[in-house]
């Protein structure tokens, strides 16, 4: 089987530098949506059920279009289509966003700037398995994390940065600041640029080199036990069933109907898969899931619980530092905006502090291996969340993102270095977007739970969903110990320079 080519350091920085156009749009997204929300009117219990475009997006697209990428072959390639066209879609999403002029068109819009976003990066982890080798993968994820730190920072930063230069961090009720509104300009022009750097400076290895070239261990089909699973499904129909019935009769909080119709859909999703035997695409994403690498159903807990402690966060930490740092909660107060603009600044430390741990997290794992490298950091990212509750001097937050800064830099690569050589590469697209599973269901989750969780325990303040994204982290780190560590660590020697 021929080896697959080592690559430059520069062919490795064309390769991931979309990444960095991805991530201002997706940080702009984290770091101001809430705001608009508030600024529109949504009551703050309303936030997370406004917030589930961005996992359930995630959850149907990801795994569709790595179906499709790896079926795929055009004059662009692969891969790279789905960056252009996500990258289009991006684009406009983020024109029209600050725009809006109510909530229900900017709640539509986030949808289909997620789902745009989502076509555009789940291609970009199949490209890493597909250009490079087993032994520079994680140089490749690495590079994608400091481009995330990058585009992250300068993207939080910018309503921030623009009030600084006299922009108008205020308005009328009801609509959204010019600071908010340029920043969403700018990233709309930086996004397609960075993704049309990655496009037109890259080629792809034709299909038939590309199987000639996969060196990774593949998959054991297992024959599908249809009884087992129709058994599964009618349980998971019946337990969904149960928890909207309990849901209504008890007068829960209504965003736990979300929980319950996805046990109820993952239920029929099983019974569809026993009466049709026939080949489609959800029947080969079914099929899959159900024979995914022993190492992916290890890493599928430690992602469960980082993801429910990252959602958390962004939608909340907005809210919580307005509120307990600023002391406002009108969306029309300077107290309130001065607040949200020092939240993009949070979010630009910790993801600066990411681009900077990312070079660090390959002499960590050289130390001490990959999984308790992972520990380390996400436990990290654990004490950050919690000291929210305890500082109350906002400057002394960005001491915090230092914390929040590795754990995200971790999350972004170490899960992937995990996994990426158990993955065969004609499959590289769906695993990946399989994957992608179990970083979206702890965020429906956390949008199905956590205003319940907050009224009913700690009197609706979001404080304490930081708190308990904190604790999420610690567990998150406790679960990695379970995965089953391979001879990883080559896979993090340096890129070689070009010469």
């Amino acid at each position: 089987m021929t080896a697959k080519p080592t690559l430059s350091f520069w062919q490795i920085w064309n390769m991931c530098f979309g990444f960095l156009g991805i991530q201002f749009g997706f940080a702009l997204q984290n770091a101001n949506v809430s705001r608009i929300f508030q600024t529109l009117g949504a009551d703050l219990a309303d936030i997370p059920a406004l917030w589930i475009a961005a996992p359930l997006t995630g959850l149907i697209v990801q795994p569709i279009v790595g179906y499709f990428s790896d079926r795929t072959w055009t004059r662009l390639g692969r891969r790279r289509p789905y960056f252009l066209y996500g990258a289009l879609i991006t684009t406009a999403a983020l024109l029209f966003m600050p725009n809006s002029p109510s909530l229900w068109i900017a709640a539509g819009l986030l949808w289909i700037m997620d789902a745009s976003i989502n076509v555009s990066m789940e291609p970009f982890r199949a490209f890493v398995g597909d250009q490079l080798p087993p032994a520079q993968r994680s140089s490749g994820y690495a590079m994608q994390s400091f481009f995330i730190g990058v585009g992250a920072v300068v993207a939080s930063l910018l309503p921030w940065a623009l009030a600084k230069l006299g922009v108008a961090n205020t308005a009328e009720p009801g609509m959204i600041p010019d600071t908010v509104r340029y920043a969403f300009y700018a990233g709309g022009a930086v996004l397609l640029a960075a993704v049309g750097w990655t496009v037109f400076s890259t080629r792809e290895y034709p299909p038939e080199q590309l199987a000639a070239f996969d060196d990774a261990k593949p998959v054991q089909m297992r024959p599908l036990d249809s009884g087992k699973a129709q058994r599964s499904g009618l349980l998971w129909l019946l337990i969904g069933c149960a928890a909207a019935a309990a849901i209504y009769l008890l007068a829960l909080d209504k965003q736990l109907y979300l929980l319950a119709a996805g046990l109820a859909f993952y239920g029929l999703l099983l019974l569809s898969l026993c009466r049709n035997t026939e080949p489609s695409m959800l029947r080969t994403i079914m099929s899959d899931l159900h024979d995914m690498p022993e190492a992916m159903r290890q890493l599928a807990v430690v992602q469960f619980f980082s993801w429910f402690a990252l959602f958390a966060m962004w939608i909340y930490t907005t809210s919580a530092v307005t509120q307990v740092h600023f002391g406002s909660s009108d969306t029309a107060s300077v107290a309130y905006n001065d607040g949200a603009n020092w939240v993009g600044v949070l979010f630009a430390a910790y993801n600066g502090f990411a681009a900077l741990a990312a070079l660090v997290i390959p002499f960590m794992v050289r130390a001490i291996g990959l999984r308790l490298s992972h520990l380390v950091n996400v436990w990290l990212g654990g004490a950050a969340l919690l000291s929210f509750s305890l500082i109350r001097d906002p400057d002394w937050l960005l001491l915090a993102m230092v914390g929040v800064g590795f754990a995200w830099a971790s999350i972004l690569s170490l899960p992937y270095a995990l996994l990426s050589n158990s993955l065969p590469a004609k499959k590289m697209g769906i695993y990946m977007g399989i994957f992608n599973f179990f970083i979206v269901i702890p965020q429906l989750l956390a949008a199905s739970v956590l205003g319940f969780l907050l009224k009913l325990f700690f009197a609706g303040q979001p404080i304490y969903a930081l708190v308990i994204g904190g604790v999420s982290l610690l567990v998150a780190g406790l679960c990695v110990l379970r995965v089953r560590e391979p001879g990883l660590q080559a896979s993090f020697t340096p890129v070689p320079a070009e010469h």
